[in-house]
């Protein structure tokens, strides 16, 4: 385990703003969001990026962060790590998603881990380890086959458990992030207090035995089918040719901005207009850490894994026995009803939320802290 902080050399981000003056924009199809990202928002966000983004004062906000690397298993693994302040805090596992970053846990991890300094009780503090997933930021892709979400919470369990020595922890994610925490929860129960997830990652097993399905469950099921038509191409992409892909948004950084903020926008609580809750430096210091490490590719690659591994849960039906809370964002790109979250997951709170939606940690930080503390009081 090594400290790391982030130091990106100056000729990375003059090569940046290079290729962020040389873009050329493809014909408007429409002024609106209708056919994605419009390259008339698109050219007011490179211009900022090109002339008002201030790389060093995201890099220094990002230090602020504790950082280390580990090496796990068959490559160098970065997270956060901070410690609780409390009489016991408890270890809580932070993954994140897709095309998130590690710097989701930013705006939730000082009133997890100090929550007397935020106006809460000291008794609901937790240690946070926030990892950059394999091939995401800074965390190196092992540039083997098999690095599959279930790969992923294995390195996780081993990074908790090995290396920091947690032989109970907490696990809480979105996204990518929920899958990861639900395989833990399902292959490491003897280990886990409790999950937390704020999209479902399990397969229930649904049959002539169980218990029929609901008007809600059906609805929820035919509204999954319609989005997958409408919203899901991108999915199909990564899973299917993500290195054609990353061949176009590892050249263009002008490419990977549109490709990452219409998920940002399409996916958040924001009515359309996604500086309403990201502002432009929360977008770019994300976006930055896909372009400063060249790791859209190895990104996207997890999609290609994901579909192709069997025990994932999404895939594989199954019942997770590990207590679970999860949280019901109003904008979230599914939203399960209560009784088809309980036929796969030990449920034992749900939460619907009246604002938020697929990037909780950073559209409603204090609705998911207190949401999160609240579940794991008497798990502790």
């Amino acid at each position: 385990m090594k400290p790391f902080r982030i130091s990106v050399p100056t000729r990375d981000l003059d090569d940046l703003r290079e290729r962020l003056a040389r873009t050329r924009f493809a014909p408007a199809l429409s002024e609106d969001w209708t056919h994605g990202t419009p390259p008339g928002y698109l050219a007011e966000l490179v211009e900022y990026w090109r002339t008002k983004f201030d790389w060093a004062a995201a890099e220094s906000r990002l230090n602020e962060l504790a950082q280390f690397t580990a090496t796990v298993q068959d490559a160098e693994l970065h997270f956060v790590h901070v410690e609780g302040k409390g009489p016991n805090p408890l270890p809580l596992l932070f993954s994140h998603g897709w095309p998130g970053s590690f710097w989701e846990v930013s705006k939730i991890i000082g009133p997890l881990t100090d929550p007397a300094a935020h106006g809460g009780d000291p008794a609901d503090a937790f240690t946070v380890v926030a990892p950059s997933l394999p091939g995401y930021g800074f965390s190196q892709h092992p540039g083997t086959p098999g690095i599959s979400p279930l790969a992923i919470a294995e390195r996780f369990h081993e990074l908790m458990t090995g290396v920091l020595g947690y032989q109970r922890y907490a696990a809480q994610g979105g996204d990518w992030g929920s899958i990861i925490t639900t395989c833990l929860g399902r292959d490491h129960v003897e280990s886990l207090a409790g999950i937390h997830v704020n999209m479902m990652a399990a397969r229930p097993i649904v049959g002539e035995h169980s218990e029929p399905l609901t008007e809600a469950e059906q609805s929820y099921l035919d509204g999954q089918a319609a989005w997958r038509n409408t919203e899901g191409a991108y999915a199909q992409i990564q899973s299917s040719k993500p290195s054609t892909l990353g061949a176009g948004l590892s050249d263009s950084p002008a490419g990977l901005a549109a490709w990452i903020v219409e998920k940002f926008r399409t996916w958040s609580d924001c009515d359309g207009d996604v500086e309403s809750v990201f502002s432009k430096d929360d977008l770019l210091t994300n976006i930055s850490i896909y372009w400063l490490t060249n790791s859209i590719a190895t990104s996207t690659r997890l999609y290609y894994e994901a579909w192709r591994d069997q025990a994932t849960p999404i895939l594989s039906p199954g019942y997770i026995d590990t207590p679970t809370a999860y949280a019901s964002f109003p904008h979230e790109i599914s939203r399960p009803p209560r009784e088809w979250v309980a036929r796969a997951y030990n449920l034992k709170r749900y939460t619907e939320f009246e604002r938020g939606g697929h990037f909780a940690a950073m559209e409603q930080p204090a609705a998911l802290v207190e949401d999160i503390r609240a579940f794991f009081r008497d798990l502790r």
